[in-house]
């Protein structure tokens, strides 16, 4: 049969399921046993056992619920008080004044949770209430919090890198450490775009509450010491070699434990519902994996992945025409899917066409998690649109609305790690030299 039909009732069969409310991990087990039943000679049922078996006992999936663990830790903790108090006087001299607090709260905050929504809602609990009673622009606000949780996603320790890395079998070390200067520069751009919006617009950022000095400002820094410790001991101890992924996720949930301990938010209570929370959400996205795993051997299987490298080869595709065309394509799935369904979904088909255009595969994961975070404030299924529309009590289209510019952006941060695709191999090489 003609890959191209083959490709279409596969699609077809795919919609089914989704629309049908069958979970995603089903969805993609089913039909990479559809793919094998009707359209290779293949042993379905030993080549699925074996799959998931082999998906599930990954060393680098062992990360994965540990970095969990650690953000509903952190989740429960007094860290996002602390954290407002300390950059509060570092960013009120600044054009924007506290609105920057959403940004870089949130990129430090990202750098111990590796979750685009926990990010958002716990540094969102504190900024938004702060930022609306002393005269903020609430739709400013709303957006440059909906952007910077994104953060969560790109700076390490990130759950959708993980996900990436298995699915791609790109060391999640580097993929971690590649992270880094890609997510520094979108809160440079976050924050610039925040500070010629006020210049512009003086009329809708109060004045000062008063001024501090200098002396203050480092007295208010000592809110910041514990959470940059527990940054420095996670992404350092990967970054000099000391320790993998796995090793820096157990030092990361022993330091939060401590914090959690110091601050008094450790209680049996939060303790179990910690361990649960993160139970539930790391069994749900391996699910999804050992599903991705099976429908990538189906795939194989079939020569879909191999027909549509060899047609982008005929058509001769620039590379940066075939990342244009990616970037639409998982702008457009962002609208219906979650990040780490977007990979696991497209890693079977998409993975093969990106190798065979030359393209790194590193580059290429961070490149993916940008445009997911762009998915996260897409309606009408971004989870950080939902999660500051309970914040905010505001309809999601305001939220979207807000968020728009910084969406833009993200698309600009895509198109600078094109140009300069040493923003996202430069650290990586580095620690390569030194390993």
């Amino acid at each position: 049969m003609d890959q191209t039909v083959t490709a279409l009732i596969l699609l077809v069969a795919l919609t089914v399921f989704l629309v049908g409310g069958l979970w995603i991990a089903l969805s993609l087990l089913g039909l990479g046993w559809l793919a094998m039943i009707l359209f290779t000679d293949s042993p379905a049922g030993k080549l699925m056992a074996t799959t998931v078996w082999g998906s599930s006992a990954s060393w680098a999936l062992t990360a994965l619920p540990l970095f969990i663990w650690m953000g509903e830790i952190l989740f429960r903790t007094r860290i996002s008080q602390d954290m407002f108090r300390g950059l509060a006087p570092w960013m009120a001299p600044l054009p924007g004044r506290l609105m920057h607090c959403n940004v870089v709260g949130c990129g430090i905050f990202a750098a111990i949770s590796g979750s685009s929504a926990a990010t958002a809602a716990t540094i969102g609990k504190i900024t938004i209430p702060e930022l609306t009673k002393r005269g903020y622009d609430e739709q400013m606000a709303v957006g440059s919090l909906a952007g910077a949780g994104t953060l969560g996603l790109l700076i390490p320790p990130s759950i959708i890198m993980i996900v990436y890395g298995v699915a791609a079998d790109v060391s999640v070390a580097r993929l971690f450490v590649a992270g880094v200067l890609p997510g520094v520069i979108l809160m440079l751009l976050f924050s610039g775009y925040i500070a010629a919006w006020a210049l512009l617009n003086p009329a809708k950022t109060p004045p000062r509450d008063s001024v501090t000095s200098f002396g203050e400002k480092v007295y208010a820094a000592r809110f910041l010491i514990p959470t940059i410790l527990l940054i420095a001991a996670v992404i350092g101890s990967i970054y000099t070699g000391v320790a993998t992924p796995t090793e820096a996720a157990v030092i990361g949930v022993v330091g939060s434990l401590a914090l959690s301990l110091v601050s008094g938010s450790l209680t049996w209570e939060t303790f179990n519902t910690s361990v649960m929370g993160a139970m539930k959400t790391s069994c749900m996205i391996a699910f999804i994996l050992t599903g991705a795993a099976f429908l990538t051997v189906a795939m194989g299987f079939t020569g879909i992945p191999r027909a549509m490298a060899g047609w982008i080869a005929t058509q001769k595709f620039a590379p940066w025409q075939l990342i244009a065309v990616l970037t639409v394509l998982f702008i457009i799935l962002g609208c219906f899917l979650d990040g780490i369904s977007m990979v696991v979904l497209t890693s079977a088909v998409i993975l093969p066409s990106v190798r065979a255009a030359g393209i790194d595969l590193l580059w290429f994961g961070i490149f993916i998690v940008l445009v997911v975070e762009m998915a996260q404030i897409t309606p009408p299924v971004g989870f950080n649109l939902f999660v500051l529309q309970g914040l905010t009590g505001r309809n999601m289209f305001y939220v979207a609305r807000a968020s728009l510019p910084f969406f833009f952006l993200m698309v600009a941060a895509v198109a600078l790690i094109w140009v300069f695709p040493q923003i996202v191999t430069f650290l990586p090489g580095k620690m390569f030299k030194l390993g």
